[in-house]
């Protein structure tokens, strides 16, 4: 389970962040701050995996809270949730530890999949057998750009057939892919490649019927 301090000055958005973060699998919630020094005194009382800090706090930025926290030894990771757009800043983050921004507004299914790509970049573990499988791990904190998706392709459905294959734990078809979304099984199936393309699924026959084999998909996270 990976234990997450919300940081978050505002009291109704700390509680939907609280709400956010316990509705995703594997992540719970172990305490909630609403300044600088509440998040400090609650790092002294509590183990903590994950940060979701906001940039903005009533007794100092949340980045001055980061770099006192790696002063004191603390290597929690942090998911900066802010309406800060400065690229200075993000560089910033970045270098003291900062995985993922997720700017405000947002809705769940934003904050929903950085947190899964956070948990699947977290369970890469061992040793990598080379540079193929040291670019997948770091991949998973990667979002999809858009405006880099082959022709046809949008990221909304993008991301709606990644979670439909995320949660077939056992695989699936892009018929079902498509009965799932509304989609046709063409649309669904060019979805998937694209996944097998960019290395976040694999495909695999399923020789258990008479006939043809049919092809399931399987997101990378699933394969051991």
């Amino acid at each position: 389970m990976i234990r997450v301090l919300v940081v978050e000055d505002d009291p109704v958005a700390a509680d939907a962040h609280q709400m956010y973060v316990g509705r995703v699998p594997g992540f719970e919630v172990a305490a909630v701050a609403h300044s600088r020094a509440e998040a400090v005194r609650a790092l002294e009382r509590t183990e903590v995996d994950l940060l979701l800090l906001d940039l903005y706090l009533p007794d100092g930025h949340g980045l001055q809270l980061l770099r006192s926290l790696r002063a004191a030894g603390h290597t929690a990771d942090v998911i900066a949730v802010t309406s800060a757009r400065d690229l200075a800043v993000v560089r910033e983050g970045v270098s003291l530890g900062v995985v993922q921004y997720v700017l405000k507004p947002f809705t769940y299914p934003t904050l929903r999949d950085r947190l899964v790509r956070y948990a699947d970049f977290r369970a890469a573990a061992g040793e990598a057998s080379g540079q193929e499988e040291v670019d997948r791990a770091l991949g998973a904190l990667r979002v999809a750009d858009p405006a880099a998706l082959p022709k046809g392709l949008s990221g909304p459905t993008l991301e709606a057939v990644t979670r439909v294959l995320r949660d077939a734990a056992d695989g699936i078809t892009a018929a079902a892919t498509g009965e799932e979304l509304g989609i046709s099984r063409i649309t669904a199936r060019r979805y998937l490649e694209h996944l097998v393309t960019v290395d976040r699924a694999v495909r695999r026959p399923n020789y258990g019927q008479v006939g043809r084999p049919e092809l399931h998909y399987h997101w990378v996270a699933e394969i051991r």
